[in-house]
């Protein structure tokens, strides 16, 4: 990271945390990608999953006191998944702020999510050590604000299998079908295609395909697409 570059990123960190680092080289090396130099972000991203997983259990308990474990964890899977953190990396500006590899930078690697959301992580770590919880606590919770506030606790705590099931059978239809199409690559790194298929009536069968690295997972994208497309029939 060049002089200019540094500059840059310590006004952002400053923006973003209200103050200035205390320790400089861990905000350092969390913005720095295993493909720029071996003083990376990877040991700052492992401890910053942690936390994260912590800090986002202890916030769905207090918001969900009905909440089973089994519900409690699919939501904070999907609110910790590299999808949510790379949206979030994106809103805060991390890729700018990154020092990546001659070839991640032709590539566009300050774009890709895995790279967004590793050091996403690796920034929560660093956080953590350099202020302590409360403090990465503090900046969890005003970034996730959006992704909680839009929780909705009596669909999201259910599966979308477990959601399509329960329509269907409160309004007298059939329950869904699920069909494997294919089981494509080595049995180690398989991946799952499969087709929901749902019979209302005498009309066309309402069908969605899902893909997934098991096969439980294209189930449930499959029955999210009939879900998607069974709202606006049923005004849901």
């Amino acid at each position: 990271m060049n002089a200019g570059a540094a500059q840059t990123a310590e006004t952002w960190l400053q923006e973003l945390l209200g103050r200035a680092p205390r320790r400089p080289e861990l905000f350092q090396a969390a913005l720095t990608h295993r493909s720029a130099s071996d003083d990376n972000n990877e040991r700052l991203e492992f401890l910053g999953d942690a936390v994260l997983g912590l800090i986002v259990a202890e916030e769905l308990y207090r918001r969900f006191p009905d909440a089973d474990e089994g519900n409690l964890s699919r939501l904070r899977s999907r609110l910790v998944s590299a999808g949510p953190l790379a949206l979030i990396g994106t809103r805060i500006g991390i890729g700018a702020m990154l020092r990546l590899g001659s070839g991640e930078l032709r590539t566009g690697g300050f774009r890709r999510e895995s790279i967004l959301s590793d050091a996403t992580e690796a920034l929560f770590g660093a956080v953590y050590l350099d202020g302590g919880l409360e403090e990465v606590r503090e900046l969890v919770l005003r970034l996730y604000e959006r992704m909680l506030a839009e929780l909705q606790p009596d669909a999201d705590l259910k599966d979308s299998k477990t959601r399509l099931q329960e329509l269907l059978q409160g309004r007298g239809e059939a329950l869904p079908s699920y069909v494997l199409d294919a089981a494509m690559g080595e049995p180690h790194a398989q991946t799952f295609a499969v087709r929901c298929i749902v019979q209302i009536g005498e009309a066309p069968p309402i069908e969605a395909s899902g893909s997934g690295s098991s096969r439980r997972r294209a189930e449930q994208q499959a029955a999210a697409g009939v879900l998607q497309q069974l709202s606006p029939r049923w005004s849901m």
